[in-house]
């Protein structure tokens, strides 16, 4: 993967506000930008583990941690695609 280096200012309280040691604050400033990048819809889980360097299920774990969910769809729209599972399903072994 290629990188990209950025210089950033930042006031030294927001480091208190991060809860983090400076020397902590790359990954944890790596950490929330995968996490509202996922979050917004623009990366996958998938590619949020990679930018962490951790594995999809470790990802996920985070997300919940963050009290994010890994499911984008609505309980209404997984209730609908479990449907459309089971009726394909059930013609399949007709």
């Amino acid at each position: 993967m290629s990188t990209l280096t950025v210089a950033l200012d930042l006031p030294r309280d927001l480091l208190g506000a991060l809860d983090v040691p400076q020397a902590g604050l790359e990954a944890r400033l790596r950490e929330l930008i995968a996490l509202e990048l996922f979050r917004e819809g623009r990366i996958s889980s998938g590619k949020g583990a990679e930018l962490l360097g951790i594995s999809k299920l470790e990802f996920i774990h985070l997300l919940a941690q963050h009290g994010l969910s890994y499911f984008t769809e609505s309980p209404e729209e997984l209730a609908a695609e479990v449907a459309m599972l089971e009726q394909l399903l059930g013609e399949g072994s007709v």
